[in-house]
Parts: C-alpha cells; sequence; structure tokens
C-alpha cells in the first residue's frame, strides 16, 4: 500500500466521524462514549496483544532512543520557555512542555501506525516511554506546585499505573513478554476482535471531537503561543528525531517510524492532566484542537516525503 492511499481511510473515517456529529447521527455524547470506548478497551487490548508479542528487546534500542531526544529536546524548551517568552508561571510551566512534546500515540497514533508503519510494534514501545518516564515526571512537577507545602504525593503516582488502563495494559503485555505467556485462543482472539475496533473508533471519535457541539466558554488562548506550541509539536519535534535518527544511523523503515511518532499531534491526556490540576486549560485545549487537526496534512507529506 502506498502512502498517500494509506492515509486515505484516516482522512476518511476522520470525515465520516465529522459529518455524523454534525447530522446528529450518534447524538451529542458521540465523541465522549467513543472515545472512553477506545481508551478503556479497545486501545489497552491492541496494545497489550503488541507488547506480549514483541521480543523484549524490541523495546530499546537507536530507534526509541532517536525519539526520546526529540521528546526531551521539545518539552525541555517547552518548559522552559513558557516562562522566558510568555511569562508563565512555575505551576503553568510543565504543562505547556507537555503539550508541546507529549505524542497522541494512542487515539491517534494507532491507526496511523497500523495504517503507515504497518503495526504497532514501535509506538507501543512509544507509549511506554512517555506513561512510565514522561508523565510522571510532567506530574511530580504539578504535583509538587499544586501543593501548598510542596510536597510530592507519592502515593497519587505510585497508583497512576492502577487507575490507567492504557498503562495496565502496557506493563501487563511487558510481563506476558518476559515470562514467554501465550493466552488460551479464546482470549486471544477475543482481544484481537476488541483490538482491531480500535483504529476505526479512535478516527471517527476524533472527526466528532472536531465539531463543536456547543459554544465555548473559556476565554481564547494566546495566537502567540499556541502557534509556538503548534510549531513544536508538528515541526520541530519531527526534525529533531529526523536528526537524531540520523546521527544514529537508523534505517529508511526506522526514520519513517520515529518521525511519524514524532509528529503525531498533542496527547489529549494533557488536556485532562492539565484539567486535573487546574492549569493551562485554555491554551492546552486549543493546542490539542489545532495540532489535530493540521498533523493529518503534516504527518502524511512527513511520511512521503521520507517514503
Amino acid at each position: 500500500m502506498s502512502l498517500v492511499s494509506a492515509f486515505v481511510p484516516i482522512w476518511v473515517l476522520t470525515a465520516v466521524g465529522y459529518a455524523a456529529c454534525r447530522w446528529g447521527l450518534l447524538g451529542e455524547a458521540a465523541a465522549s462514549v467513543l472515545g472512553r470506548f477506545v481508551f478503556q478497551l479497545a486501545m489497552p487490548s491492541a496494545l497489550f496483544l503488541a507488547l506480549a508479542r514483541m521480543p523484549l528487546s524490541g523495546f530499546a534500542g537507536r530507534s526509541l532512543l532517536a525519539f526520546a531526544v526529540s521528546t526531551v529536546a521539545v518539552v525541555g524548551f517547552g518548559w522552559a520557555g513558557a516562562s522566558r517568552l510568555f511569562g508563565r508561571e512555575p505551576g503553568e510551566r510543565p504543562i505547556w512542555g507537555m503539550a508541546a512534546g507529549y505524542v497522541n500515540s494512542a487515539n491517534l497514533g494507532i491507526p496511523i501506525a497500523t495504517q503507515v508503519l504497518g503495526d504497532v510494534s514501535f509506538l507501543a514501545a512509544v507509549v511506554l516511554l512517555q506513561v512510565l518516564l514522561v508523565a510522571p515526571v510532567i506530574v511530580v512537577a504539578l504535583d509538587r506546585h499544586s501543593d501548598p507545602t510542596g510536597r510530592i504525593r507519592v502515593r497519587r503516582i505510585a497508583s497512576l499505573p492502577v487507575r490507567n488502563p492504557v498503562i495496565l495494559a502496557s506493563l501487563l503485555g511487558v510481563a506476558c513478554s518476559a515470562a514467554g505467556v501465550r493466552l488460551p485462543s479464546a482470549a486471544d482472539a477475543s482481544l484481537t476482535l476488541l483490538a482491531g475496533a480500535a483504529a476505526p473508533s479512535a478516527l471517527v471519535a476524533l472527526g466528532a471531537s472536531l465539531h463543536p457541539t456547543a459554544p465555548s466558554r473559556a476565554e481564547p488562548a494566546e495566537p502567540a503561543e499556541l502557534a509556538v506550541i503548534t510549531a513544536l509539536k508538528l515541526v520541530v519535534q519531527p526534525v529533531i528525531a529526523y536528526a537524531a535518527g540520523l546521527a544514529l544511523h537508523l534505517s529508511a523503515p526506522q526514520l519513517l517510524a520515529v518521525v511519524v511518532c514524532a509528529g503525531l499531534p498533542t496527547a489529549q491526556n494533557t488536556f485532562i492532566i492539565g484539567q486535573e490540576y487546574g492549569v493551562g486549560e485554555t491554551v492546552v485545549n486549543r493546542a490539542v484542537l489545532v495540532t489535530t487537526t493540521l498533523s493529518l496534512a503534516t504527518v502524511a507529506a512527513a511520511a512521503m516525503l521520507l517514503g
């Protein structure tokens, strides 16, 4: 399948979700319900199967290092730039950096990896990197600034894997891979069917979320901030990933996977975390919307150039 034709189903299903929401075919809560189905059931199934079937040697390597370099560079620049460029308070800087460099590796990453890369193996490693290393650093910083005494709530951070089905499924998949566990045929077949629903459901949910169902009461985001976050996420991060991949002598398929994953839009979890801590909600919400909309073109362009 050519890279152009690989993106056609992504665009079509996203448009179908938007149209279905616009015409009222799925109800006002369509995006929310589909999103919960993907996040709670379909996506964990897909990641569990991918990780359980992947040898432990597949979790490390130069490809993941190249992606990690791009993530650390962009998150760090966003974290520092929020203060230097826009005067953001210390408690707001972590979520600003997360908006700039934390990719949507699940909802949009799974369908793109499935269509363009052919499998979600590298994406699964990206998920682990983000949820086990990047997210805890962000949460620790936000926790520290949100507590009047500056304490870090260790119990809350330690319980994150249990409270997040994506993290839990990923950890279980790694455990099964390490132990060489093979699921019974009935369980494997059931999870495979459920995992197959992740990509199309995520794309329909994405399209539905792009249609405004009610007027926003939030104050408009600062255009300059939004422009910088968008540029960091969709241009700077994939460029750094590309440069790091070249320096590490990645093969063409590896370079394609690294750049495509680095060019994914801001994760919706960024808004959820910002909302929970009451910091940067407006700018992060707009960043998710803008980067998600534009990424369908920028990721396709990057994939075609590298392909």
